[in-house]
């Protein structure tokens, strides 16, 4: 063989095995693990990232994830790679995947489609109010200081989210609001035929290979679209990976190309929480970081739960606080604790958390719904959310 003909077995060799890497998918028993090296970054910077997550003493564990590889992952005492957390608000970004998919599948026309297309209640002053204003949090409904969360205590979550009314124009400004999320729920039950849980199983984790998880209901049945879905750090970022990869996995598109593109922009900045980060939101995902280097979205939960996908580096980070294991079922029940729903937020939370901890009240017994005690409520990696995001970014850095 001439040195010609080498030089292009060498070149096809190596254009074939980045092709490999970049195709690689997880299957249901096993994910690849490989070393920050081998995939273009280096074990001081997964180190780092990792080291600030576990600067908070709340971290359950973490997954770095580079070119579908697991590249680096922690876990603190009593917990493993199969244990659960909970997704809290993560779960907004899971069912709004789940329109687009009835868009690809012509059950839904398009997101710019009035509700009340496909809800009748809403064919009063919040008839103008489309699906991208609900996906945008911007459907103008009526905003309390609680976000309505007051909605998780409720024993029928849809019946709560029905009676919420308009405030102001939508369109017109971001406001975070649960109640659009539910909302979501029941156009999808309306336009599928089906439950949003029973959707989500057979469109999304399914085809993921995602075998263990809870997908939470309330006591009357309704789907918590606006929150609740436990998995593993490793199942969450398997979502993360399939957003990462423009809605494909293996040879399936389950998403459209065109709904994550659609997803991965800009659309509105977003008001300052706890932090002086700035972070813009697009059909239910967050945006963290947004320049030319890197552009990173995550999903997001209450008590600092993440995953952050840098889609044009392949990079997938997940991080879970401590979660109560349990095996209860996934079916909300209040029991006593039905009548702190209106004692306000942070009261019923630390008011609950005291009843469970003492044993006042029972869990399985009395009481069954996903809860984060105080030691899996994040404080210091707020404080240091600028320097995971930046910490994420360098993975990729030269």
């Amino acid at each position: 063989m001439n040195n010609f003909a080498l030089i292009q077995l060498l070149f096809l060799s190596l254009i074939l095995s980045v092709f490999t890497e970049a195709e690689y998918f997880p299957d249901k028993n096993n994910w690849a693990v490989s070393s920050p090296e081998a995939e273009g970054t280096s074990a001081g910077k997964v180190d780092k990232l990792i080291d600030l997550a576990f600067a908070d003493s709340a971290t359950q564990g973490v997954v770095v994830i580079k070119n579908g590889k697991i590249i680096g992952e922690k876990y603190t005492d009593g917990y493993s790679s199969i244990s659960h957390g909970t997704s809290w608000s993560m779960a907004k970004s899971y069912y709004a995947a789940l329109i687009g998919i009835s868009i690809d599948r012509g059950e839904i026309g398009s997101l710019d489609d009035k509700v009340s297309k496909y809800l009748n209640y809403y064919d009063d002053e919040r008839s103008n109010i489309t699906i991208r204003d609900l996906l945008d949090m911007s459907s103008g409904l009526e905003f309390p200081s609680h976000e309505h969360e007051r909605m998780f205590f409720q024993m029928d979550h849809l019946e709560y989210a029905k009676k919420i009314k308009a405030d102001i124009e939508p369109g017109t400004k971001f406001e975070y609001n649960n109640v659009n999320s539910m909302i979501l729920g029941d156009i999808l039950s309306v336009a599928t035929g089906e439950k949003a849980d029973v959707l989500l199983e057979k469109r999304i984790l399914q085809p993921l290979n995602i075998v263990d998880y809870k997908l939470w209901k309330d006591e009357q049945g309704n789907v918590m679209t606006y929150c609740c879905v436990d998995m593993s750090a490793r199942d969450y970022s398997k979502i993360g990976l399939l957003f990462s990869r423009n809605g494909t996995w293996e040879d399936n598109q389950i998403i459209s190309s065109d709904y994550v593109n659609e997803t991965f922009q800009v659309v509105w900045e977003t008001p300052n929480r706890w932090s002086e980060h700035k972070r813009y939101y697009s059909l239910h995902w967050w945006v963290s970081r947004y320049d030319e280097n890197s552009k990173i979205f995550n999903t997001s939960g209450k008590f600092g739960q993440f995953t952050f996908v840098d889609r044009e580096n392949d990079v997938i980070v997940t991080r879970i606080t401590k979660y109560n294991q349990n095996d209860y079922g996934s079916t909300q029940k209040w029991g006593p604790m039905k009548y702190f729903a209106w004692a306000g937020i942070d009261n019923a939370i630390n008011v609950g958390r005291t009843l469970l901890m003492t044993g006042t009240i029972k869990e399985g017994d009395d009481v069954i719904t996903p809860y984060t005690f105080d030691e899996g409520a994040s404080t210091v990696f707020y404080e240091k959310y600028q320097d995971f995001i930046d910490a994420i970014s360098n993975i990729s850095s030269t």
